[in-house]
């Protein structure tokens, strides 16, 4: 799934000339000016270029997973008579509401996003610099897409500390130095704002538009483990998760 959204794609580009920036930087004028002789140059050069490909290959999937879509019908719904379609869709469909603008029904916590202009599941926000929503099926690689960055980030910032101790003979050095910093810090600081409000929002149970719509949390009466636990359940939803033995298939009841 790709929204061809101006602002998003511009994002996204901005997204990968930081991140391949930020390599360039430390790879020709740290690592390779001050530890080119030692093997922590070898260890930091791996590890740093490892988070690039683990960052890129989480805002990639973050990007073209479907954040939950809710299906277009096929034919035009009349919603001339809301309350006796309601009654028609039975206990399957309790507390469901209607888009006029897909012309569908929506589950609970499901929500319209202008710029994708379709209803998603669990919608917390539509982010420009992933192009897409934020959603029930990809947040999973949105929060692994913010802590990559953090790491990337506060990584650079230590390998430019360090350096700072050795004879510095190249202004260009300098400049690019001063310049990665600026980016880390500007970068981290912002990821880790977003990375403690997803948290608050997992562990409140109540996504971006609720708290503005002010509908309040969603199930406030579960403990915060409680969550945790429901929303590990929730990524770990795939075959690999499966094999490994670390998440169980749970059966959700919809009536009562």
């Amino acid at each position: 799934m790709f929204i061809k959204d101006p602002c998003g794609i511009a994002c996204i580009i901005v997204t990968y000339i930081a991140i391949f920036y930020a390599d360039y930087v430390v790879v020709k004028w740290i690592i390779l000016q001050t530890m080119v002789n030692s093997l922590w140059g070898a260890f930091n050069l791996l590890m740093f270029n490892c988070i690039i490909f683990l960052l890129c290959m989480s805002h990639l999937r973050a990007v073209l997973t479907d954040p939950g879509t809710i299906p277009l019908p096929e034919n035009r719904m009349d919603f001339s008579d809301i309350h006796s379609h309601s009654s028609e869709l039975g206990c399957d469909f309790v507390n469901w509401t209607i888009c006029t603008r897909c012309e569908t029904y929506r589950p609970p916590r499901a929500h319209h996003c202008r710029i994708c202009k379709r209803c998603v599941l669990r919608m917390d926000h539509h982010c420009p610099w992933i192009n897409n929503c934020v959603g029930e099926r990809n947040q999973k690689f949105f929060l692994q897409f913010l802590l990559y960055v953090g790491a990337l980030a506060g990584y650079s910032v230590v390998l430019i500390l360090f350096s700072c101790d050795d004879l510095v003979t190249k202004q260009s050095r300098i400049m690019h130095s001063i310049i990665l910093m600026l980016e880390s810090t500007l970068f981290g600081m912002f990821v880790m704002a977003i990375f403690i409000d997803q948290m608050q929002a997992i562990l409140g149970d109540e996504t971006a538009v609720e708290q503005v719509k002010h509908q309040g949390p969603y199930r406030p009466y579960k403990s915060k483990m409680a969550l945790l636990t429901e929303y590990k359940d929730a990524l770990c939803k795939n075959d690999v998760g499966m094999k490994l033995g670390v998440c169980e298939k749970t059966i959700m009841d919809q009536c009562k």
